[in-house]
């Protein structure tokens, strides 16, 4: 629907946002080594031991690749990294780009990495609380990119954020109206799908995780580097 292109909020505390372009490198690095060059059979069985399977978490189905090469609960983490085309891989870095700077900033570097690694397993926990019987694995940033959205909101929710609308209308426009029409539109995709089974977009990760994001932002405002009321 659209994609963002630059806000107007700048950094008060840090001077570069490192740990936003360490996980950005780690994505693309990922996708470099694992999805960019490989077949779609090899992509699939990468996906399926590393990435996260509801079913499997919940032992309700057996691996697909006849083998766990981690624990299932390790993967809540590593399906943060694996992407299954260039396309998902930029969409999501370029969230993260235009909105995570300002997060970092407020919660410091350290703070921020660990928050934004507990939003991507908190959509992790949301896609699989909506379909815990699913064979299918969940990959890609989508719930931790979430969750900085959902923290964007609860700080900068008047800050004014240029968009491409429809891939071709620059808009300038306030960062509530924006991502809280996003969480509303992954709302409402997700209504919309509940029932079909061949859904290959998993709304239920950026619904949990935009919710984890903001609440926890919320419980701690008061104690972050940049402090709201």
């Amino acid at each position: 629907m659209f994609i963002p292109l630059h806000d107007n909020t700048p950094l008060k505390v840090i001077r570069f946002q490192l740990v936003t372009v360490v996980i950005i490198a780690l994505n693309v690095a990922m996708y470099a080594m694992t999805g960019a060059f490989t077949t779609e059979p090899v992509l699939m069985a990468i996906a399926s031991g590393w990435g996260l399977v509801p079913g499997e978490l919940l032992g309700l189905v057996p691996p697909a690749i006849g083998y766990d090469p981690v624990p299932e609960p390790v993967t809540l983490l590593t399906y943060q990294f694996l992407h299954g085309s260039w396309w998902h891989l930029g969409s999501n870095m370029l969230f993260l780009w235009v909105f995570a700077d300002n997060i970092e900033d407020a919660f410091g570097h350290a703070a921020f990495g660990m928050f934004y690694l507990l939003c991507g397993i908190a959509g992790g926990l949301a896609h699989v609380l909506l379909a815990p019987s699913s064979p299918a694995p969940l990959v890609g940033a989508s719930g931790a990119v979430s969750g900085v959205l959902g923290a964007y909101v609860i700080l900068y929710p008047k800050a004014r954020v240029w968009i491409l609308l429809f891939m071709r209308l620059p808009l300038r426009i306030g960062a509530l109206w924006v991502l809280g029409g996003w969480f509303f539109l992954q709302v409402f995709s997700w209504w919309m799908d509940r029932a079909n089974a061949e859904v290959s977009i998993a709304w239920g990760a950026h619904i949990g995780g935009f919710m984890a994001g903001a609440a926890i932002t919320y419980m701690i405002r008061r104690r972050l580097m940049i402090r709201i009321g």
